[in-house]
């Protein structure tokens, strides 16, 4: 059976390139799609993500990282006060307008984590420490937002918020959502530059003591400390990604998009193997007229759209990857996970076998004498 199918497919070959681009365009736009979906969502959580080990604790009504509101430092005392808590870190996120000499503004958030051990940030460092941040005016930047900070060098002086800082180095890989890009420093210097309150902090990450549970530090938190909620990292991230889709049409806009890349694809790819079908219709007359039956005519079908779906899935995916490294080149990072690369191999098996339904019924319903009329 699968020479035979290979025949049929080689028989016309104008129809069976065209269902083969439609599957490879189809793979395509979902993978693209699906892959700046991925890149959106993992910059909302970004500064949770690289920060999952420890216990998060933000205002009650935060749930959305992006979006913090205030807490005085009071309260990481008291927390380090409760069973189970080992350390307590201070983490300050402030907002400004960067001026660079060659006159270009740009917007940056500034995370500001205490040091020596500078939890919080920064993360993704090319070949510096954390140490360079001591010196004053030190700020570290993101490698890939060079263009956006006026062409930023290492070593460059610029000003926040009217205030002389320097590129003290460079984080690769760092990417924020909603426009200003990330920049690092110290605690201190971040409420100074943000004209941040000494006194306030803009959420606490807490480390736990060896052998006890997270869930019991958070539940004494959040049963013990008012007015402030305590998360562990992987829920407060969801939570972000859920609060930023529910309050913008991101999840809309790039699910229609693979929606209709989806539907175009079964339909290119329906109606071409149906009019191969057609084209052929004597062929497959003809094998039922030798005894061949409708199951196997079925079989023969589905057999030439999953060549058909392992040829456009292998293309498609490869230009999928080109897609991603290409991008990758301006910052723009994502990995596909494992379920997702299965999902987009199904995906292509439901839109080439799908397409084939038509075709089969229009050769089931054939009667063998009709092709000797």
């Amino acid at each position: 059976m699968l020479r035979t199918a290979i025949r049929f497919i080689l028989f016309d070959k104008p129809k069976s390139l065209g269902a083969l681009a439609g599957i490879i365009i189809s793979i395509f736009l979902v993978g693209q799609q699906a892959g700046i979906f991925l890149f959106l969502t993992d910059a909302m959580k970004s500064l949770v993500e690289n920060n999952n080990e420890y216990i998060w604790v933000v205002d009650p009504k935060t749930t959305d990282v992006n979006a913090l509101s205030n807490l005085d430092m009071r309260i990481g005392r008291q927390i380090t006060s409760l069973p189970g808590v080992e350390a307590v870190y201070p983490v300050v996120v402030s907002n400004g307008t960067a001026k660079f000499s060659n006159g270009k503004t740009s917007g940056i958030t500034l995370i500001g984590a205490q040091a020596p051990d500078f939890v919080g940030g920064p993360w993704g460092l090319l070949p510096v420490d954390n140490r360079l941040m001591l010196p004053e005016g030190a700020v570290l930047t993101e490698f890939f937002d060079v263009k956006v900070l006026g062409g930023l060098q290492v070593g460059e002086y610029f000003e926040i918020n009217g205030k002389k800082v320097y590129n003290a180095g460079q984080t690769k890989g760092v990417r924020s959502f909603g426009g200003a890009t990330y920049a690092f420093t110290t605690i201190e210097r971040a409420r100074a530059l943000g004209n941040f309150d000494e006194n306030e902090a803009s959420f606490f990450l807490v480390r736990w003591k060896p052998g006890v549970q997270p869930q019991d530090v958070i539940n004494t938190i959040n049963q013990n400390i008012s007015n402030v909620r305590a998360w562990d990292g992987p829920t407060f991230a969801g939570s972000t990604v859920t609060t930023v889709l529910a309050t913008n049409g991101i999840a809309i806009s790039f699910g229609s998009l693979i929606g209709f890349a989806i539907i175009s694809g079964f339909i290119i790819i329906g109606l071409t193997l149906y009019s191969s079908a057609i084209d052929r219709i004597k062929d497959y007359g003809t094998l039922k007229a030798i005894g061949a039956t409708n199951g196997y005519i079925t079989r023969l079908i589905l057999l030439q759209a999953f060549i058909l779906s392992l040829v456009g899935f292998s293309v498609g995916r490869l230009l999928v990857q080109g897609f991603k490294n290409g991008i990758a080149n301006v910052g723009t990072l994502f990995n596909y996970p494992t379920w997702m690369e299965i999902g987009f191999f199904l995906l292509t098996l439901f839109i080439a076998l799908g397409g084939c339904y038509f075709a089969i019924r229009k050769i089931n319903s054939l009667e063998p004498a009709e092709v000797f009329r």
